[in-house]
């Protein structure tokens, strides 16, 4: 079992590989990381010497100073070079660069000598290193204004705010999950190579990704409508969206019931993509679920009966609550990297409508269990 360590781990990517490498607990052990073991050099040793692997994430992409940016960066690969040569590690190091290495800025250039930096160590050691070029990466739980121009565009259009755009230029993007994908990959390899060009899985002018999350938030925050994803990156795009939401004032959103005296008609949801509908009875007191997904859009409709909707983002501790009444059919839909349950917490049995985008795959299930 390889024992995995992650500087930044609390930072955007960083959360994102630490949760993903979980997923694999006979592969791998996680050694946990605090950003407060570069000042003590005793807590950095100690870490390094238990990491049979380390993924160098920790930086600073923005700041009203570019020096500090460049000072931070070297500062934090030079105490690590440190700290791997005094405990003599072996460790297989994977650091992520940046497509900004041959700009003219202190940022790429703090990345590029960092980069020399290691494959030196790893050329006068027993370790590995691999040097990972990376593009720009977007995905859920990035920082506004410091991780991408995805993660500001999100934030502002979910919160009424107008997004700017400086500058209309094409960017060349990778979603946080592939590059995360890409990283176990090299890991998996135990082989070091001083510099992969990790390649763009889509490009966008600015404005073009401006108007795609506009179009998510009309249709689907204003009107609950699931949209039309042409491709994987629009899936992708739309999930980081979602995730941007401030879910626990949005859910459960109530639904529109038409009555007259033959009864009553609801609309549980508007398409433009497919998937599949499931219907469930729960009898009182049964909770289903505590499963999450990292890429399926999913939608729970109460029809009747009284639930419990449960939903907790894994690597956190807040539980959202959300009660429902089939008297009052609404629904919560389930954000990627959210466990969730429903439990039936009325004295009947409920009634309840799944809705799914993609047909269940047991080869590829995408339901990862974990207790909210």
């Amino acid at each position: 079992m390889l024992k995995i360590g992650i500087t930044g781990q609390a930072g955007f990517v960083g959360t994102h590989l630490y949760n993903t490498i979980g997923l694999f607990p006979k592969e791998f052990e996680r050694i946990d990381f605090k950003k407060e073991y570069f000042e003590d050099d005793a807590k950095l040793n100690d870490f390094v010497v238990q990491c049979d692997v380390i993924v160098h994430l920790a930086a600073m992409n923005r700041h009203n100073d570019p020096q500090v940016i460049y000072d931070t960066n070297l500062s934090l690969v030079l105490k690590l070079v440190q700290s791997l040569k005094v405990t003599n590690s072996k460790a297989h190091l994977l650091f992520s660069s940046s497509t900004q290495e041959d700009r003219d800025n202190l940022y790429g250039k703090s990345k590029k000598e960092g980069r020399e930096l290691m494959i030196n160590w790893a050329d006068n050691s027993d370790g590995e290193f691999t040097g990972m070029i990376i593009p720009n990466v977007f995905g859920p739980f990035g920082h506004p204004n410091y991780n991408s121009v995805v993660a500001t565009f999100c934030h502002k259009l979910v919160y009424n705010e107008i997004p700017t755009i400086d500058v209309d230029g094409g960017l060349k993007l990778i979603y946080v999950g592939e590059l995360v994908e890409i990283i176990i990959s090299e890991i998996r390899s135990k082989k070091g190579k001083s510099e992969v060009i990790v390649e763009h899985t889509s490009e966008a002018k600015v404005s073009e990704l401006l108007s795609l999350l506009e179009s998510y938030k009309t249709q689907y925050q204003n009107n609950g409508i699931i949209p039309n994803l042409a491709n994987t990156f629009e899936l992708n795009l739309f999930n980081t969206f979602r995730c941007y939401m401030d879910i626990k004032n949005h859910f459960p959103v109530k639904f529109v019931e038409h009555t007259d005296s033959r009864g009553s008609f609801v609309e549980i949801v508007r398409l433009g993509v497919g998937g599949q509908v499931s219907f469930s009875t729960t009898v009182p007191a049964i909770t289903r679920g505590n499963h999450y997904h990292t890429r399926k859009i999913e939608r729970f409709a109460v029809i009747k009966g009284k639930a419990l909707i449960q939903l907790r983002r894994i690597g956190t501790d807040e539980v959202l609550d959300f009660y429902l009444d089939g008297n009052q059919p609404a629904y919560v839909d389930m954000p990627i990297w959210y466990t969730h349950n429903i439990k039936n917490i009325g004295e009947e049995v409920l009634y309840t409508n799944f809705w799914i985008n993609e047909f269940y795959d047991p080869n590829d299930p995408d339901t990862y269990f974990e207790n909210v």
